[in-house]
């Protein structure tokens, strides 16, 4: 496993993300793990070689955070990962139980410690923009969490490039924390972020860590959704209809896809997950395994190097989308 900077840090972190949100309690959302069932995929990916893992707060309301943390300690020190979670979704039913408020954040920051068995985190990220809170509060609160030493950095998720750009100006204007990571959505199938966000990460020196590589299992060939889908996840997942992944507009990306991917002799999860990871504003997507074949493909993905044909077949012929995944 070749390991590189996180951004512009000094942190390294091997090219995949492990992320985490399937790994809790069904009953939270059916197609959730288990603790018992979600250990081997932690082990196995540790013992490929990944380092970098992501989770939530929010996630199975707070029991991916004990089942990773646990996991994560009893497979390896805590210096030999790099952990990230996130805060602003809603942990309760209390009005401040959620968002980006100073009084959320320093009570969701030591539950999430309390929760994970652990002193720190190495990435604390805010998972939307909170348009109830000033940013100036936001972003000092952040700040006071790193120089409390429970933070190492922190990061953002899906929002506007405006959004994150006045985040980054506020902190640097009165000299707090700023953002070393942008967590968006971007896979082949939706790739808006490619207009405002990304050269503005690579102007910026931010790592960017994709979620969604493979648009919720579209990109792996799991084109059925709702009655019908091939897996618990498809037929019960109203985000991929929600964002309009897989719809008419995007059937000739698959079908280039697709074959491109028979070429290769490969199967077509790898070949859209080795594009996303050619590129050079990417330091690592984050990817999710429920099945052990899923996290093989995706470590074999990184052996693959695709040629400019085949980047410019599986490219022309995507057609705008709608912003999606802010919300």
């Amino acid at each position: 496993m070749e390991y590189r900077r996180l951004g512009s840090t000094g942190m390294k972190v091997s090219p995949l993300c492990l992320g985490t949100m399937t790994y809790g309690t069904p009953e939270w959302r059916d197609w959730v793990l288990d603790q018992r069932a979600s250990r081997p995929f932690i082990k196995k990916a540790l013992d490929a070689g990944i380092n970098f893992f992501d989770t939530a707060d929010m996630y199975s309301l707070g029991e991916s955070e004990r089942v990773v943390g646990k996991a994560l300690l009893d497979y390896a020190r805590r210096d030999q990962f790099v952990l990230a979670t996130k805060v602003c979704s809603p942990m309760g039913d209390g009005p401040n139980d959620r968002g980006l408020s100073r009084k959320h954040i320093m009570e969701a920051i030591d539950a999430s410690l309390e929760r994970l068995g652990m002193d720190y985190v190495d990435l604390y990220q805010i998972h939307r923009w909170d348009y109830d809170t000033p940013i100036e509060e936001t972003m000092e609160a952040l700040h006071d969490v790193v120089k409390a030493g429970k933070v190492r950095y922190i990061g953002a998720s899906s929002m506007f490039a405006w959004q994150f750009a006045k985040a980054q100006h506020v902190a640097e204007r009165n000299g707090w924390t700023r953002f070393v990571t942008m967590q968006p959505m971007y896979n082949l199938v939706y790739r808006e972020e490619e207009r405002e966000m990304f050269p503005l990460c690579a102007d910026q020196g931010v790592g960017v860590i994709p979620w969604s590589p493979l648009a919720r299992g579209v990109l792996a060939g799991k084109t059925t959704q709702g009655e019908g889908g091939e897996s618990t996840r498809a037929r019960t997942d109203e985000m991929t209809r929600k964002w309009h992944l897989g719809g008419d507009i995007d059937v000739p990306v698959i079908d280039a896809l697709r074959s491109v991917a028979e070429q290769r002799g490969l199967p077509m999860a790898q070949i859209a997950l080795a594009w996303v990871a050619a590129n050079p504003v990417v330091s690592a997507p984050i990817v999710g395994a429920s099945k052990e074949k899923h996290l093989d493909d995706a470590i074999a993905a990184l052996d693959i190097t695709l040629s400019d044909e085949e980047k410019t077949i599986l490219e022309s012929p995507y057609v705008p989308h709608a912003v999606a995944g802010h919300q």
